[in-house]
């Protein structure tokens, strides 16, 4: 599994789906298995989850940047 290419496609459903984004951010592991249906241990699951709460965090930083410069 292409962990990368895994955590890009989990953001993606999660920013698409505003649900999805409350029950990630209520309780991000059950949320990540539910959408990859695994029941996974939840320290092997962890770097996925830290993987996209840093892919979100960037997102958000970029779009309020290219906000500041007229880009979105």
């Amino acid at each position: 599994m292409d962990i990368k290419a895994k955590i890009n496609e989990l953001v993606d459903k999660i920013k698409s789906d505003d649900s999805l984004m409350a029950e990630f951010k209520k309780d991000p592991i059950k949320a990540v298995e539910k959408l990859i249906g695994i029941d996974l241990p939840d320290d092997q699951i962890k770097a996925i989850v830290d993987g996209i709460k840093a892919k979100l965090s960037l997102d958000s930083i970029g779009s309020k940047l290219g906000g500041l410069f007229g880009k979105k």
